[in-house]
């Protein structure tokens, strides 16, 4: 029986508008899933975006104060979209408030902050999920059963790299981001947390790693008002950056494979250039973000000189059915989002949770923490659960 589930937002920028279209478009592609998500409320410490959050998207409810939405009997599920530094403080109270979770990723700064997240989850026995978009993409889904299946042989090494320009502009904001406090660790809990669940995803977990790190663009400008995104603040005092800009880190997998976790955001010439290469004793398979429908593998029993061919991903991969009817037609960003929120609302509904979860989001935190631990050393460091 169809039943309808009031949904909040905590944080209406970019992402929290991310979350909201794809709270409404979850009914379009999965009319069968037996919860519709009902806008209820929104709230945004900024003035006036939650009022325009109401105007253009229909939440019946505004607040400044994301407390405020707690109380409000309406609300069973809340999405935090807000930044890092408050992703602790606002996750473990939805929870404790008996509301399901639909949080951004890195939850929180570190690991104790993520872990008191799905520590609060796991007590009050609600849904938890964590934005982990990247996994949710078909092309992925298809990668990771392909090397499950053995087809690849043994795994013996990848590359996952997540390489940006989204802060190569000198003059970029020293907004939240750049700060120690209220950022966490640059990169790391940007882009790396992206590239640590795509490899523990596709190949599981990593036991140990050895990382170096750096700060290129030490000093940007100061906003002199409300920012969204990565504005630039041309002419603002000048502050120092106080977290990473770029990372680079060899993995050691439990199964015996090697890896490298690539991730930088001052990559000029790099627009959203995220993907991996996995190699195995018999094939390889390839997949790049931009053309997210396309894997490319190599298989059979040439091994040396063995070609690679393209596959066009279709309706038999992931979640791919419910966007497109054949192979080749194009999907987005979004539309990966959808399938998170419709991964959320079916967790909620079976009560069994699917997709990405808290406890994903503590073992990203985990190496994330081991890759700075590393850093300082400069030798190699276990990871641990």
């Amino acid at each position: 029986m169809m039943r309808t589930l009031g949904v909040a937002v905590v944080g209406f920028g970019w992402m929290g508008r991310v979350h909201t279209r794809a709270y409404a478009r979850v009914p379009h592609h999965f009319p069968d899933l037996a919860l519709r998500p009902t806008l209820v409320a929104v709230a945004d410490e900024v003035p006036g975006r939650a009022e325009e959050a109401a105007q253009r998207y229909g939440f019946a409810t505004v607040a400044r104060d994301w407390r405020e939405l707690l109380a409000d009997p309406r609300v069973e599920a809340v999405s935090v979209t807000a930044p890092n530094f408050l992703h602790r403080e606002i996750g473990t109270a939805v929870a404790e408030a008996g509301r399901h979770l639909w949080i951004e990723k890195p939850v929180g700064r570190d690991a104790d902050d993520a872990r008191a997240v799905a520590d609060a989850v796991a007590a009050a026995g609600v849904r938890g999920a964590v934005g982990f978009n990247y996994r949710c993409a078909p092309a992925v889904v298809a990668a990771r059963e392909l090397i499950a299946s053995g087809e690849l042989g043994d795994v013996t090494h990848a590359r996952v790299r997540l390489l940006s320009d989204y802060a190569a502009h000198p003059d970029s904001a020293l907004t939240w981001r750049f700060e120690r406090e209220r950022g966490g660790n640059g990169v790391l809990g940007d882009l790396a947390s992206h590239g640590v669940d795509l490899a523990r995803f596709l190949l599981g977990e990593i036991e140990a790693l050895v990382a170096d790190t750096a700060v290129f663009v030490p000093r940007r400008p100061r906003p002199v008002g409300a920012t969204a995104g990565h504005t630039r603040a041309a002419g603002g005092d000048l502050g120092p950056v106080e977290n990473e800009d770029y990372v680079n880190c060899l993995l050691r997998f439990a199964s015996g494979a090697r890896g490298v976790l690539e991730a930088s955001r001052i990559s000029v010439g790099e627009q959203n250039t995220y993907g991996f290469e996995v190699h195995g004793t018999k094939g390889a398979v390839f997949w790049d973000f931009r053309r997210m429908g396309e894997l490319g593998v190599s298989r059979g029993t040439g091994y040396q000189d063995q070609p690679v061919g393209t596959v066009y991903v279709g309706p038999g991969a992931g979640e791919y059915g419910a966007f497109q009817p054949g192979a080749a037609n194009s999907m987005g960003y979004d539309d990966l989002k959808v399938i998170e929120a419709y991964t959320f609302l079916r967790s909620i509904a079976d009560g069994v949770s699917h997709g990405a979860t808290p406890d994903d989001a503590v073992r990203s935190a985990t190496a994330l923490d081991a890759m700075a631990r590393s850093t300082a050393s400069g030798g190699w460091v276990a990871v641990g659960g």
